[in-house]
């Protein structure tokens, strides 16, 4: 391989999820936050959900990693399962070997073995990936062990994790009372430009460049708009130009080589790629960088408008610490508040089980499609929302109209 050729000591843009490797960006460390809160609070599940390759499963290896001893895991990650095969897979994770059981020695037996764990001052935490799989009944059967207790408190921590349809599985009316249970929810968005920058050189300098320069600057944006700041799709991208600089002869990479790489793997541009699936009045709604403007928010106080806010696509939480995207100084807003996802289709707002709710039209929302002019209510405090993507719409109508048709 290029080890030797470039002077690193690992590969530092393998697939497989390694701690060793992790990069917080913000919205990764805010994710890490909520895991590590599980290990604190026993009321209720810690959701996670993320695009396939933005980092769900290292952030997880990584939290595991730095648990302390006297935490007890279970991590299940084959989620086709029935219920009692996911029993099993629990079980088994414990030390069990349940395969004989039936259905109700499966509960007693984990029951039991959650109730010495606690007598024993060690804290027992089930981590679920690829959580989006499980079919309902699965998901019923993890209420009923999250509510496990003994006189004071509930032994059973749980982390879910998996893809976006997650959410919009935990609210649909069949699992209501599930959803009630879920105290914190967190979506990973890609990598910034900035970020998708500072976790390749991160990647490098473990993998032992000491500060050498192995990709050109200029490479980065020609990265970011094959990538989207995908994790997974820039460790693709990187590997596969590093081989073509090894191929060559070359100790860097420049645009030159990582495009030949980007010819290699045959990509298009990944805003390309995922309207792939959209249909013409959609693409006509997508951005054509990642800074285009698709909605507004006003926030305003007793009348008063105290700031404004653009909504690009990814997701901003909104809430009372300085830490949000978009801070409310109000005791009346929960720390983490609520999120407002935005892609070129449009915006979903998001309640992150705050105290006080989220209302719109003085009716309290868990998850709200937003339409313009919707006014978010949120204790004292307003935000109205803007949608700019019909003018947007108009405006890429009229460029492609105004196009000279093309030569035969």
């Amino acid at each position: 391989m290029y080890l030797e050729h470039f002077g690193l000591h690992e590969l530092p843009f393998r697939l497989s999820p390694d701690p060793a490797f992790l990069y917080l960006s913000k919205h990764h460390a805010r994710a890490k936050a909520y895991m590590e809160s599980t290990v604190w609070f026993t009321d209720g599940f810690v959701v996670i959900t993320g695009e396939i390759g933005s980092g769900k499963t290292t952030l997880i290896e990584s939290f595991i990693h730095e648990l302390e001893k006297d935490v007890v895991v279970a991590q299940v990650n084959q989620t086709q399962v029935s219920a009692i095969e996911f029993l099993q897979s629990v079980l088994v994770q414990f030390g069990f070997s349940p395969f004989k059981m039936k259905k109700a020695e499966l509960l007693a037996t984990l029951n039991q073995f959650l109730v010495e764990q606690y007598a024993a001052s060690r804290k027992v935490l089930l981590i679920v990936d690829e959580a989006q799989n499980l079919a309902n009944k699965v998901l019923e059967e993890l209420r009923m062990l999250s509510g496990v207790e003994t006189t004071k408190d509930k032994v059973l921590r749980i982390i879910l994790a998996g893809q976006p349809e997650l959410s919009d599985k935990l609210d649909s009316p069949e699992l209501i009372q599930l959803s009630q249970r879920v105290r914190l929810r967190f979506h990973l968005t890609a990598l910034s430009p900035e970020d998708m920058r500072a976790y390749v050189l991160h990647r490098l300098d473990v993998a032992g460049s000491q500060g050498r320069t192995i990709f050109h600057d200029d490479t980065f944006p020609l990265l970011y708009r094959y990538t989207g700041g995908v994790p997974r799709l820039v460790n693709t991208l990187c590997d596969t130009a590093m081989m073509s600089a090894f191929a060559l002869e070359q100790t860097e990479v420049s645009r030159e080589t990582l495009r030949a790489a980007i010819d290699e793997l045959q990509w298009v541009e990944f805003a390309a790629r995922t309207s792939r699936m959209l249909s013409p009045q959609m693409r006509l709604l997508r951005p054509a960088d990642p800074s285009q403007v698709l909605a507004r928010l006003i926030l305003t106080h007793d009348g008063t408008t105290v700031g404004q806010f653009e909504l690009h696509s990814g997701r901003v939480i909104i809430g009372r610490t300085s830490d949000n995207d978009i801070p409310v100084d109000s005791k009346f807003v929960s720390r983490h508040h609520c999120q407002i996802t935005t892609t070129p289709e449009g915006s979903v707002l998001e309640d992150l089980n705050s105290t006080n709710g989220v209302f719109i039209k003085k009716k309290r929302v868990r998850r709200h499609h937003l339409n313009d002019g919707d006014v978010i209510v949120l204790g004292r405090h307003e935000l109205m929302y803007l949608d700019e993507r019909a003018a947007l719409a108009r405006e890429r109508e009229e460029e492609a109209a105004a196009e000279p048709p093309a030569a035969d």
